[in-house]
């Protein structure tokens, strides 16, 4: 599949916005701290990737009821869904001025619809696109940094109505900011959240 940028400009998946708050005190001090550990912009991305996927639990599998949106939220709180999780991971790495998309997919879903949108990232390392899904890791999931060949999460089944979005955006998707945004707890937000883009 070939990644489409929704906008030519670069510096679009750079800036911050009221999701991807790279600019606040909790992101960059996180940021910092992993980027005093990491070797070169590589080395960081992963890092940051490694910190998210497997530091902030995802609310479904935890169990907790609250609803964060924004990546500073996602940091402070340690808790979000795979839409929170990419804003999280987004804004460090955008601190560190790696350019990253938000990108998703369509999956087969217990909620009311049988599918729901799934968030991830893409980071632009040699000129390519790479997708990355910090999701979170449990029995069944096993999702990688990589940048040789995509370690998602899930890969989408035609058959079942599931599928790859190409689009790389640089904000949000506002279907799904705004149902991040609007919902009081999880289980609202799993009625709520869009079946496709």
């Amino acid at each position: 599949m070939e990644l489409i940028q929704e906008t030519p400009d670069l510096s679009a998946f750079l800036a911050a916005d009221e999701a991807v708050d790279h600019h606040h005190p909790v992101v960059r001090k996180t940021a910092a701290r992993l980027a005093g550990q990491a070797a070169d912009s590589y080395a960081y991305a992963r890092a940051a990737f490694e910190y998210v996927r497997d530091t902030v639990p995802h609310s479904a599998d935890s169990g907790d009821l609250r609803v964060t949106w924004r990546a500073s939220d996602v940091l402070a709180q340690s808790t979000g869904i795979c839409h929170a999780k990419a804003h999280a991971l987004a804004a460090l790495l955008r601190a560190e001025d790696i350019p990253t998309a938000l990108c998703y997919q369509r999956l087969e879903y217990d909620g009311a619809s049988g599918h729901c949108v799934h968030g991830l990232v893409a980071v632009r390392f040699h000129g390519a696109w790479h997708r990355q899904d910090c999701r979170g890791n449990k029995e069944g999931v096993d999702a990688q940094f990589s940048l040789d060949g995509e370690r998602l999460a899930w890969v989408p089944v035609g058959e079942r109505g599931e599928a790859d979005y190409p689009v790389l955006y640089a904000a949000p998707h506002p279907a799904v900011l705004r149902v991040l945004k609007e919902a009081p707890d999880r289980p609202h937000l799993w009625d709520a959240l869009p079946n496709a883009l």
